[in-house]
């Protein structure tokens, strides 16, 4: 079981990583953990190439592939915006988070793997803020705002924090039904957990990276991991026992000072 995410192939070089992906048997699912592109003919370039060279290829949406950018020729916003890519993807075989979830056997297994899509609700604040309205206040007087503000639109929930309380609630009911015997492979674009912000250069950034609804989704649902992006800051934390694995690829600006070129795949469920 491998997985990737911000892949973001806009970029040439980050292009050229996804054409060089592959599995190393005939059985190896691969999880794509969003922002995969801006562009919905980026997002199904990448997704078909891969669907066709892994055993299932699972995907979530990233808050990139919601955006809707001045110069995409698809002008769709929001919730439907997300449900094309839905529609495109499954054409590929690809399971979405609107598709059941499947059961890996494999190595690690078995174990349900759920692809999540939950979005923010602001609750990830700096210290002193109270409210959502202070948080943002306090992002815009810093200079950190995310280009979501601009660029990815909540149509036809009030606000991107609605959206975010609507999708927690139906993928709770989900999860609760999923088969009490098993444990999970929870995937989702933004963290589960606030600890990973904690990092942040800019901590205000905080605010467009999660919910607290989702703090103890990965005990409550028997996760025997966690994989996010969205940070660009790849690497494994442990909550509760639970390691969390960011596998974000980045942009090349991130990537390209470090003293070996990234691995593109992350292995997150191996043997017992």
């Amino acid at each position: 079981m491998f997985a990737a995410s911000d892949l973001h192939v806009r970029h040439s070089e980050n292009r050229e990583i996804v054409r060089r992906l592959r599995p190393e048997t005939d059985g190896d699912w691969l999880i794509v953990a969003g922002d995969v592109g801006e562009f919905v003919e980026d997002v199904a370039w990448a997704m078909e190439l891969l669907s066709r060279r892994f055993a299932k290829v699972l995907w979530v949406p990233g808050n990139h592939e919601l955006w809707t950018p001045p110069k995409d020729p698809v002008r769709l916003r929001g919730e439907e915006r997300y449900r094309h890519l839905v529609g495109l993807l499954r054409e590929f075989g690809v399971v979405t988070p609107e598709d059941p979830y499947p059961v890996w056997e494999g190595a690690g297994g078995p174990v349900v793997v759920a692809p999540l899509f939950l979005l923010y609700d602001y609750t990830f604040r700096p210290e002193g803020t109270a409210t959502e309205e202070e948080a943002l206040a306090a992002a815009h007087a810093a200079g950190v705002v995310a280009t979501d503000e601009y660029l990815l639109h909540h149509d036809p929930y009030p606000g991107r924090a609605d959206w975010c309380r609507a999708r927690v609630a139906a993928t709770r009911s989900r999860l609760d039904g999923v088969d009490a015997a098993l444990p999970t492979l929870l995937v989702n674009h933004f963290p589960l957990v606030r600890e990973p912000t904690r990092v942040l250069r800019y901590p205000e950034f905080a605010l467009w990276c999660g919910t607290e609804a989702t703090a103890d989704w990965h005990v409550r649902y028997r996760a025997s991991a966690v994989v996010y992006g969205h940070l660009h800051i790849p690497r494994t934390i442990v909550c509760d026992g639970v390691p969390h694995i960011e596998v974000s690829l980045g942009y090349p600006r991130e990537w390209g000072s470090r003293p070996t070129p990234p691995a593109g795949l992350h292995r997150v469920l191996t043997g017992r």
